[in-house]
């Protein structure tokens, strides 16, 4: 099944890529590979703004990481058509860093970023969307975003 099938297959429209919001580029590639800025939860096309084990809780905040990778896949998409191809030349999903907002004593920041290490295994496919990943908390994300993730994938 193609990548785009199973997007509509999960009833998910990808988005444009969005305006970065300071001195950076949302894409760049290099060889076969192209890096991702980091990219913010949105809700209702603002920042989700929270802090788990405040104010958010673990299934939110997966939430709001599965969301992310939504947005993600738009930019890789645009990444793809610069590069030539599309979501289906994606040879692998390399890496996947994630910054959770959260407070000094919550330890569930893997579970969170699972909402978007999920649905890229899901819509990519295991041999493809399996990727190395980090998981941190950190005390702030711009803008008060609950989540920032950002990706290295690999083009055939």
């Amino acid at each position: 099944m193609s990548v785009y099938d199973k997007l509509n297959q999960l009833g998910i429209t990808l988005p444009p890529v969005a305006i970065p919001a300071a001195a950076y580029v949302p894409f760049v590639q290099t060889g076969k590979q192209v890096f991702l800025s980091g990219h913010i939860a949105k809700k209702d096309g603002k920042p989700w703004v929270g802090q788990l084990g405040l104010t958010m809780t673990t299934d939110e905040g997966k939430a709001a990481a599965r969301a992310i990778a939504i947005d993600l896949m738009g930019t890789l998409h645009a990444a793809c058509q610069a590069a030539g191809t599309d979501l289906n030349g994606v040879k692998r999903i390399v890496k996947v860093m994630s910054l959770v907002n959260s407070t000094g004593t919550f330890t569930e920041q893997h579970l969170v970023t699972n909402g978007a290490s999920e649905l890229f295994g899901e819509v990519f496919g295991p041999q493809v969307g399996a990727h190395a990943r980090s998981a941190f908390g950190v005390a702030q994300i711009p803008l008060g975003a609950c989540v920032e993730i950002e990706l290295i994938a690999e083009l055939a």
